[in-house]
């Protein structure tokens, strides 16, 4: 079984979550690495950013939670990704023609559960509830519980 996790699950892992204790308790456990694409580098670290920029963290939690990924990345918690592109934002589009009027998704939405499809993933995580909607729509099984 293939895991992707979303950015929302990630943000969880390394910035302070209502969900953070549930996500690292799993992230303990697992026994495989969780694919670490380069959209999760810059989107994770971006949002990371931005809680400076509102005030939520100071700089210094910045810089530890940036040596906390590259940390997981070198103990094989995270592991990096090659993508390949053109297979991610077709799936991307094709799950856009499908779902997108009905369940209100962004591009980022679709882009995620494409790389998931891309990727093979079976499993998907994510806090984010129209990203779950259309995980489902595409076939993954969404885990919430970890």
């Amino acid at each position: 079984m293939t895991v992707y996790a979303d950015t929302s699950f990630l943000m969880a892992a390394y910035s302070p979550e209502p969900e953070s204790m549930r996500v690292l308790a799993w992230l303990q456990s697992a026994r495989q690495p969780l694919p670490f694409t380069p959209l999760h580098r810059l989107e994770v670290r971006n949002a990371i950013r931005l809680r400076v920029f509102r005030g939520e963290i100071t700089p210094d939690q910045r810089q530890q939670a940036f040596d906390d990924i590259e940390s997981d990345l070198a103990g094989a918690v995270l592991e990096h990704i090659a993508v390949p592109w053109v297979d991610a934002l077709r799936a991307a589009e094709t799950l856009a023609a499908n779902h997108a009027e009905k369940l209100g998704v962004r591009s980022m939405d679709l882009l995620h559960v494409g790389l998931a499809v891309t990727l093979r993933a079976t499993e998907f995580f994510s806090f984010d509830t129209r990203q779950v909607a259309l995980a489902k729509a595409a076939g993954l099984n969404v885990n919430r519980h970890f």
